[in-house]
């Protein structure tokens, strides 16, 4: 992962603790995809990530070194000043980082804590909503598929869907499992991936409304 790497004793005590994490962004908004879509939610981006998703439209939150170690505490503060009972983490990879501490004052409010995750990391926090979205470069770990209740495949070319069958034979058999368009091909693949839910109608279609909606 880049970044995070000139910290001092004290800051590394509070980034491994959770106390402390590197915030690219934090906004109310609404849900824009997936099995939550069109649900206000408190959006808490966290950057840095190992992944490194070709096709992903939040380069600019790989390295965390580029954004700025904030309290989690001071985040709550935010969220109050706003009417948001889902609060959505997500990145970069979120799960880099111990996410026990932010989860738990989150609750402690009375927040309900979503997580938007590749699975590619131990797990840490207590999440309502774990959405599970595998990317090839780095495949889940085996314990994020146990506990994904929202399975999202991103649809890039044809052979994506035989991988995604992969996937999905890996989750609980409740898990919600979508198949999403990739952004810069969605006029291509919607038509194949209409055709393939219609044809295996266990799968859904996942959207980027917010693009759609032009909201964050």
């Amino acid at each position: 992962m880049k970044g995070l790497t000139n910290l001092t004793e004290s800051q590394k005590e509070l980034l491994e603790k959770g106390e402390y994490l590197p915030i690219m962004e934090d906004f109310y908004t609404i849900q824009g995809e997936g099995y939550n879509s069109g649900v206000a939610a408190y959006f808490i981006r966290i950057g840095g990530c190992d992944v490194g998703c070709h096709w992903c439209d939040v380069k600019e939150s790989w390295d965390a070194s580029l954004h700025p170690l904030v309290p989690a505490d001071s985040i709550i503060e935010k969220i109050k000043n706003t009417k948001a009972k889902d609060i959505v983490i997500t990145g970069g990879e979120p799960s880099i980082y111990n996410l026990d501490y932010l989860c738990a004052i989150l609750h402690e409010n009375g927040f309900q804590t979503f997580i938007e995750t590749s699975g590619a990391h131990p797990f840490s926090g207590e999440w309502e909503w774990v959405c599970l979205s595998p990317k090839k470069n780095m495949p889940p770990k085996q314990e994020v598929y146990e506990l994904a209740h929202e399975l999202k495949v991103i649809i890039h070319n044809k052979h994506d869907f035989k991988w995604a069958e992969e996937h999905a034979k890996k989750v609980g058999s409740k898990c919600k499992i979508f198949l999403q368009p990739e952004w810069s091909k969605r006029e291509k693949m919607i038509p194949e991936i209409v055709n393939y839910v219609m044809n295996n109608p266990k799968w859904n279609v996942s959207l980027q409304t917010h693009k759609i909606m032009h909201i964050p």
